[in-house]
């Protein structure tokens, strides 16, 4: 092997054995410390995935909820805007026919006695010398100096349709 003399040779050969068991012993122990880490690294890995997984889908379901809910809000208030829009809708319409109706009583066979009666209104309210013309709408407007009052059909029907505001709010419901 080294070339030395073949007694030479023969002495070494337990100590080349004892050596190469030595190595052979030392790769054995350093393999298993080597399965053994790569052992507690590869289940060190799983438990991370695990906790990182569980954090993912906590993660996500909270997500979702916030979604859920943010969606839920924004078709509760769509859902409010479209009632409010439908009631102002209404409302106005209400308002339209209410101020038709006051106009359409100029051709009631009693308006000239309303006429007569807004009249004397006008003139206890601002006083005797108050001018008093007829609304082109009907009823009878009245100004005496700087003094006006607005006695018209379409006035007066919208004051008494105001007056009303909290018996109006009832036929939207339990809101």
């Amino acid at each position: 092997m080294t070339g030395l003399p073949a007694e030479v040779d023969a002495t070494l050969a337990p100590v080349r054995a004892a050596l190469l068991a030595a190595a052979q012993a030392r790769a054995a122990e350093i393999r298993q410390m080597a399965e053994e880490q790569a052992t507690g690294i590869l289940a060190a890995a799983r438990a991370e995935a695990h906790t990182i997984r569980a954090k993912a889908t906590a993660a996500g379901e909270s997500t979702g909820r916030s979604e859920a809910a943010l969606q839920s809000a924004r078709s509760r208030r769509q859902a409010h805007e479209l009632v409010l829009a439908e009631q102002n809708r209404l409302l106005l319409e209400l308002r339209y026919r209410v101020t038709a109706s006051a106009t359409a009583l100029r051709t009631d066979p009693r308006y000239a006695s309303l006429q007569t009666r807004l009249a004397e209104r006008a003139r206890s309210t601002l006083g005797a010398d108050a001018v008093i013309t007829e609304s082109a709408d009907g009823g009878s407007l009245a100004h005496l100096g700087s003094r006006r009052l607005d006695l018209s059909l379409p006035t007066l029907a919208l004051g008494t349709l105001n007056a009303m505001a909290a018996e109006l709010s009832t036929l939207w419901g339990s809101e």
